[in-house]
């Protein structure tokens, strides 16, 4: 990628952040203490950034210098999931593997005959939204029915499980890194 580039695609940024917070030249410039010409040299390529210019842009539109000027690549894509299966349940992964996030993003196929389920505590988190079918939600001495559309997130450290209730169930699930851990590599340190 040539610097030509890198300008590029930190002009588009700059416009596409500003755009989709409803911010008129004006604004972003008065927040960024410059003029509304200068702003709009700096989005149409007239006029080059420079660093503290970049910085004071990247503070006002609530941003990093390095989200700004991040390199594209077409590896951050497309993710194409191989799902992996085991007691029941089915697993695709959609994040990459150490997101950057520090969370794991996937989709979760959960059949009504999976097998010698307990509950499990872990540190961390988690999060899920069910696709289609019931789930069944264990939280220490509380049972939950989650239909689709509904969204759960709960403290992992609570002695949790999850069943299909009356038929397969599908998720999407975010898991911090501990939830991967337990959820995913079972008996990894988990």
């Amino acid at each position: 990628m040539t610097q030509k580039d890198t300008d590029e695609i930190v002009r588009q940024r700059i416009r596409g952040l500003r755009l989709a917070r409803n911010w008129s030249l004006e604004t972003l410039a008065r927040r960024c203490e410059i003029s509304a010409s200068t702003l709009s040299r700096i989005e149409t390529g007239r006029q080059r950034i420079s660093l503290d210019l970049l910085l004071s842009i990247a503070q006002a539109l609530g941003t990093s210098l390095d989200q700004l000027v991040e390199p594209e690549g077409n590896d951050d894509v497309v993710i194409r999931p191989e799902p992996e299966s085991h007691g029941g349940m089915t697993f695709w992964l959609l994040s990459r593997e150490r997101d950057r996030r520090g969370v794991t993003i996937g989709k979760m196929r959960i059949n009504p005959e999976r097998a010698d389920v307990e509950p499990v505590a872990h540190p961390g988190s988690e999060w899920f939204t069910v696709l289609s079918g019931i789930i069944r939600l264990t939280l220490g001495t509380r049972t939950i029915m989650v239909t689709p559309g509904q969204a759960v997130e709960f403290s992992t450290m609570t002695p949790h499980m999850m069943e299909a209730h009356l038929g397969p169930a599908e998720i999407l699930t975010i898991f911090d890194h501990a939830g991967e851990k337990a959820h995913l590599h079972p008996g990894q340190g988990a």
